[in-house]
């Protein structure tokens, strides 16, 4: 009976390290196939001295810190602690300042959307309170959504701008989508002007409707022709006739006159 009871238990670690072997190790063929589909190969992928064009081949232990350093991302942005959050984005903007693209650059962009969406689209309450409203975490998360520079920050930008209630995040995300310069089919005009017309004309956010203004500009600047979207004009004469400070209408009214000298 002991032997057996032996034999069982033997039977039960093998499988579990199989099981735990498994887990670390898709991540890692995940990311590797992702390397292989942009032309790389396998044999090139494991050498660690393989070069393309001259350039060093990432390998795959390498590909691994990788995918643990993500999954320790994840870990902490998940974190109900603040701190522990604000961490996260820190490591998220020292990786976005080193330079991310491909793969790297949606994990980044992952993550960030994830924060980005801390107490606003995603909201955690206990006896009826909410406690994961973070408006701080959200703000740094959309403007390094920006800097990630790929069409699913755009999108989720967008979606930060239309559902958050908080002025300094919404500000923080018409900017990034400014800085981006990404606007297909005017969504992005559209998506600004909707979260404007949202707002209370009475006592409008002076910063929101800054950014608003700086936005536009950008979209202008980094779009072919300038911008010919009537929606564009429009939301710049509703803040510059709008009860905003002098230093806010003076703004609208500039990147007025640069949409119309565009032409």
């Amino acid at each position: 009976m002991r032997e057996a009871d032996n034999a069982r238990c033997t039977a039960r670690k093998t499988v579990l390290t199989v099981l735990a072997f498994a887990f670390f190790l898709v991540p890692v063929l995940f990311l590797a196939a992702q390397d292989t589909s942009q032309g790389q190969t396998g044999a090139q992928a494991s050498s660690p001295s393989a070069t393309q064009s001259g350039s060093k081949e990432i390998t795959i232990e390498e590909l691994f810190l990788k995918s643990i350093e993500f999954q320790i991302l994840r870990e902490k942005a998940a974190s109900d602690d603040l701190e522990i959050k604000l961490s996260a984005l820190d490591d998220l903007e020292k990786r976005i300042n080193s330079g991310v693209s491909g793969a790297d650059a949606s994990q980044v962009e992952f993550v960030l959307e994830y924060l980005a969406m801390e107490g606003s689209g995603r909201i955690s309450r206990e006896s009826g309170h909410q406690i994961n409203n973070f408006p701080e975490v959200r703000r740094r998360a959309a403007n390094l959504l920006g800097r990630v520079g790929t069409e699913e920050s755009k999108n989720a930008l967008v979606r930060v701008l239309l559902i958050d209630d908080e002025p300094i995040v919404k500000a923080e995300a018409a900017y990034a989508l400014g800085n981006l310069g990404m606007n297909p089919n005017n969504e992005v005009v559209q998506a600004i002007e909707f979260a404007y017309n949202m707002e209370d004309p009475q006592t409008p956010d002076q910063n929101f409707g800054y950014a608003v203004s700086l936005a536009i500009e950008k979209l202008a600047q980094k779009t072919p022709g300038g911008l010919k979207d009537p929606e564009a004009y429009r939301l710049l004469v509703k803040i510059a006739q709008g009860n905003y400070l002098r230093t806010v209408k003076a703004k609208a009214l500039q990147v007025l006159d640069e949409l119309k000298s565009s032409k």
